[in-house]
């Protein structure tokens, strides 16, 4: 049985591998030739990785295509994208054709507005603490000076601080609730510090504040940390045509397609379980460019689906209309990015990544990666309400099977001009691989 061990962190990189290896894999000198197979040849590229997060063994690699003919805004965008499903960035990539001779899409910044909390404990009366907040405001923010003097310089800062009465919720709970405006940052470090030096001066100007019993004057900060949640720091994109230009098939007529997508969109409106599928197709895009930019997918994952709940139901994240003869497809949804600090600064591809983007500032990188989920989700909907899903999905799922059952390379081009014209099955295509072999 393998013992737990001590000052594991402390072991070089090939003793972790020896360890782990020796441990729990079956096959000690495989797994260890696997590991360093995806090293990278580069040794101040892959020190680079190894600094990013602790123990580390090695780099697990994403694929990172590019979908482009992205018109936004009347500027042509080609959009890096890591993923590893099947088919996300061939789904983007027509979406953006299909929407490039339509006048493209349309994005507009709604806000930037991001957020952090103070929580703490008071056993007292809440206008006593309501007085002391009116005292105790002005010195919150002079405290804070030093941290937010550079941020200010690029025109950011810390916007507003109220004090919220949570008691209703939790006994004698309460906030500081601060905004703040972090510019190209995602401002992560930045509203952390500052949260950290307002409960340093809550505690200390509490215990000298006369207003107070000696009780009130104990006030328990419980913790001080940003929120995920920005529902005001958010984007809207959106495409539209008139109906007839809705061509996406010849077995419906285009009034009949955007009637049966305008439904599509209702059902994930009222269906949580519709929903939820829904806004993960939409997440694979914008995930995929998160990841591209160096940002933090999980954040933004949390944020998005909080306010896809936020009027008491899950629900999509998109919406679908006619009026007079128009279709409008659109998307509004919070999206705290950065593109300065953080990985940005340190990865070389992300770096390459944000060049190839045209070097966006953050709310032109909200803008983007709003369209990208917007374009995932048409491309989806377009193909449940039209040819269902799977047509598509498999046949880019194709070389993926093939690879599994280890089709050498002219087996594969056979079988990629076989399904070109016939259903793609896992069983099938395992089928028509035993027929070739014979």
């Amino acid at each position: 049985m393998t013992q737990p061990i001590s000052g594991f962190s402390k072991l070089s990189k090939e003793e972790k591998i020896d360890w782990i290896t020796t441990n729990y894999t079956q096959n000690a000198a495989q797994s260890k030739k696997i590991l360093q197979t995806y090293w990278n040849q580069n040794d101040s590229i892959q020190q680079l990785h190894d600094e990013f997060i602790e123990n580390t063994i090695t780099n697990l690699y994403v694929p990172q295509g590019i979908a482009p003919n992205f018109l936004i805004n009347d500027s042509l965008y080609a959009i890096p994208m890591a993923i590893e499903e099947s088919s996300v960035i061939a789904a983007a990539s027509k979406a953006a054709k299909f929407w490039l001779k339509k006048g493209g899409f349309k994005t507009k910044i709604l806000g930037t507005e991001k957020v952090g909390q103070v929580h703490f404990i008071y056993k007292g009366a809440p206008n006593k603490l309501n007085s002391f907040f009116t005292y105790l405001k002005p010195i919150l923010l002079a405290d804070s000076a030093s941290l937010t003097s550079s941020m200010e310089k690029r025109g950011g800062g810390i916007t507003d601080i109220i004090l919220k009465n949570k008691t209703n919720e939790l006994a004698h709970y309460f906030q500081l609730h601060a905004t703040f405006e972090t510019k190209d940052a995602m401002g992560a470090n930045f509203i952390n510090s500052c949260l950290e030096q307002f409960a340093a001066t809550l505690k200390k100007e509490a215990a000298s504040f006369e207003g107070f019993s000696a009780q009130e004057k104990d006030i328990e900060i419980v913790m001080s940390i940003l929120s995920n949640y920005v529902p005001n720091c958010t984007v809207r994109a959106e495409v539209s045509c008139p109906v007839e230009e809705l061509k996406l098939t010849t077995e419906l007529t285009p009034q009949h397609t955007a009637e049966k997508i305008v439904q599509a969109i209702k059902i994930a409106h009222v269906e949580p379980y519709r929903a939820v599928t829904h806004n993960k197709g939409i997440m694979n895009g914008i995930d995929a460019v998160v990841l591209a930019t160096g940002n933090d997918f999980r954040a933004i994952e949390a944020g998005v689906h909080a306010y896809a709940c936020r009027n008491g139901q899950y629900s999509s994240l998109t919406h679908a209309a006619i009026e007079n003869g128009i279709f409008t497809f659109w998307i509004e949804l919070p999206l705290a990015l950065g593109t300065v600090g953080g990985l940005t600064n340190l990865h070389p591809l992300v770096k390459l990544n944000l060049e190839m983007l045209q070097r966006p500032s953050a709310e032109e990188l909200m803008q983007i990666i709003a369209v990208a989920g917007l374009a995932q989700n048409f491309a989806a909907i377009s193909s449940l309400v039209t040819t269902g899903i799977q047509k598509g999905h498999m046949k880019m799922h194709l070389l993926n099977i093939l690879n599994q059952l280890g089709a050498n390379e002219n087996e594969k081009a056979t079988l990629v001009d076989y399904f070109k014209t016939n259903p793609v099955t896992h069983h099938g295509v395992e089928l028509q691989l035993n027929e070739i072999r014979k």
